[in-house]
């Protein structure tokens, strides 16, 4: 495994692909000059066994001639040192024949027997013949490569014999296959040494491949400190300064990216509306933490599950979220202990080019409290038109009424004047009131606080309703603490608290009851001043509200009294506006007791705010 993994490498890939190239190379060369070499040596080897022929049958042919003309074998015979020392050749054989073919003189002693025979040889039928390029290669009997010659003699135009030469190739295939191993020693050795440059070469290619592996591999890790090294000015250090180029600015846009990141991150986990990512599906993906809190569920719980239940969409609206019709929702969620509350949901599709919608951002926001004043507007305006109309219907039919005559009679006149100027007060109380409402919402009521001597201040309070409390035949009864410090207030705005709260009382309780105020030093640096009553106290369903405004219990009842529905309302605007609180304490028939807190003064300076 080790091995195939290696020669899959550019590496081996270099290394085998260069030895290859001179391998094919030497081969190449190696058939070439074998083959000129062996042609070569051949053709001089034939050339020479021509001209020593040649010149043979030159000699030769003067002895045959006049062997023929004297009828000696004197002068034939003297062509045997000739043949055996002049043309003396190492593995070969030289033969005189005469025109008849039989061997004359024979250079090798060991077939003397074949003297006075036939040489049936075709090269020597067709040198008899008058050919004189006679010539073939031949294998004897013990499988060597011998090459045969044969010459005609002539003699004034005439064959009168032939020379037959036949040599013995073994030395010069011998010479040709030393030549072949010294060539092959040669190929051996150059493809070690090629061997040896390739692996050289390709280590100097693959070294800085490697490298730049390790690099890659490393800043894919996220080790972006890691510099890739330059080997050199070729394509290769280009490449690897291009290479740390790359590097640095991948490590800043990453760097940047995690910073935008972090940024979503911190932006998504402390934005005041609630985000939640889903995808293709409509599969939650990503939900804050704003989401989770208004929603009430874990964010890991409700990963992977399907929006649509998460919100507690109906049918209709799940349709129109899966089609993509929807925008903004407005959803009534349910709590525990019967607690409801709104939220408003936005829906904005993620687009993708070329593939659509992949996914959808929906943007919660907890409007329950905005749908509560919007309610309180509504109503607000409502009220106030409500009470103004009244009035206003009641002066404009008494004014048409003495326009139509009654100011013909006095006393009828007189008493319609009466509610005219009734009715003119009551607006006038309510308008009042409205504005004072409009101070105090817009911390625009000046407040001149003070030490204040609260049982000073309870008894001036009782000295003003004394009148009516004789008139009604109710009780008063003021208790304070002694020893009880001073209020640090602003004392004209908490006598129209305290006015406020004894005219209510003063409505509701019935001829023979009481009316008790009180205070007493509370936790906390405050001081808690109350008003209790006999009367006919408030229906436990109505506390909750009993201080909004314009809210009576009894509305009908309430408006024949005079009431405008905002002395409750006003009376906890000025208590929180001294840093106090209000409460209400009631039972339907038994009276109710209402207290609130003011802090204590420090000292006995003066203090505006």
């Amino acid at each position: 495994m080790k091995w195939t993994s290696f020669f899959r490498t550019i590496q081996a890939k270099l290394i085998i692909i260069y030895v290859l190239l001179i391998l094919i190379a030497m081969q190449l060369i190696g058939v070439y000059f074998v083959s000129a070499m062996k042609n070569s040596l051949t053709r001089n080897f034939t050339q020479d066994l021509q001209e020593r022929a040649e010149l043979l049958s030159v000699l030769a042919a003067e002895k045959l001639e006049s062997a023929a003309d004297m009828g000696e074998n004197n002068s034939v015979e003297t062509l045997g040192p000739i043949v055996t020392n002049l043309f003396n050749m190492d593995g070969a054989e030289i033969q005189v024949l005469d025109a008849s073919g039989k061997v004359l003189i024979t250079s090798n002693q060991s077939h003397m027997d074949i003297i006075g025979r036939k040489n049936t040889q075709t090269v020597v039928s067709r040198a008899l013949q008058g050919s004189k390029d006679n010539e073939e290669y031949v294998i004897d009997e013990d499988n060597v490569r011998k090459k045969v010659v044969a010459k005609p003699v002539f003699n004034k135009g005439k064959i009168i014999g032939a020379v037959y030469i036949v040599a013995s190739m073994k030395e010069l295939y011998t010479t040709m296959g030393r030549v072949n191993n010294i060539f092959i020693s040669g190929i051996l050795l150059a493809l070690g040494l090629t061997a040896v440059l390739g692996v050289i070469l390709a280590h100097t290619i693959t070294h800085p491949i490697k490298e730049m592996t390790r690099h890659a591999t490393a800043v894919a890790e996220g080790k972006f400190d890691l510099k890739m090294p330059v080997f050199g000015n070729d394509e290769i250090g280009q490449l690897s300064e291009a290479f740390n180029y790359m590097t640095t600015r991948l490590r800043e846009a990453l760097l940047v990216n995690e910073e935008e990141k972090e940024k979503l991150a911190s932006i998504l986990t402390n934005m005041s509306d609630g985000v939640i990512a889903t995808d293709e599906a409509g599969r939650i993906i990503l939900m804050n933490r704003r989401a989770a809190a208004i929603l009430n569920v874990d964010e890991e719980e409700v990963s992977g599950s399907a929006i649509a239940e998460v919100l507690g969409l109906s049918e209709e609206q799940t349709q129109m979220f899966t089609e993509g019709t929807y925008v903004t929702m407005l959803l009534q969620m349910s709590q525990e202990a019967d607690r409801s509350y709104m939220i408003r949901v936005t829906f904005t599709p993620i687009h993708r080019r070329e593939v659509g919608i992949t996914g959808t951002i929906a943007v919660l926001q907890d409007v329950t409290e905005q749908e509560k004043l919007e309610a309180s507007r509504r109503e607000f305006v409502a009220n106030v038109s409500h009470e103004l109309r009244t009035p206003l219907t009641t002066i404009k039919s008494y004014t048409e009424a003495l326009d139509d005559g009654a100011l013909d009679d006095p006393p009828l006149a007189s008493r319609f004047v009466g509610v005219i100027q009734n009715e003119t007060g009551r607006m006038i109380r309510l308008v009042t009131d409205l504005l004072h409402l409009s101070r105090l919402d817009s911390k625009e009521a000046l407040m001149r606080k003070q030490p204040t001597d609260v049982m000073e201040m309870l008894e001036d309070v009782a000295d003003r309703f004394s009148f009516q409390m004789q008139q009604k035949d109710i009780g008063s009864e003021v208790k304070v603490a002694a020893g009880l410090p001073k209020a640090l207030c602003d004392r004209d705005q908490i006598d129209q608290v305290l006015d406020n709260l004894v005219s209510n009382a003063l409505k509701y309780t019935q001829p023979g009851g009481s009316i008790a105020m009180g205070a007493l030093e509370a936790a906390g640096g405050m001081l808690a001043i109350t008003v209790q009553d006999t009367g006919i106290g408030i229906p436990k369903k109505d506390l909750d509200r009993i201080f909004e405004r314009f809210y009576r219990v009894d509305k009908a009842r309430s408006r024949s009294m005079g009431g405008t529905g905002l002395g409750l309302s006003i009376a906890r605007e000025i208590v929180m506006a001294h840093g106090g609180t209000i409460s209400i304490q009631s039972e339907f028939g038994q009276g109710t007791k209402v207290t609130f807190t003011l802090p204590l003064a420090e000292d006995d300076e003066g203090v505006a705010s």
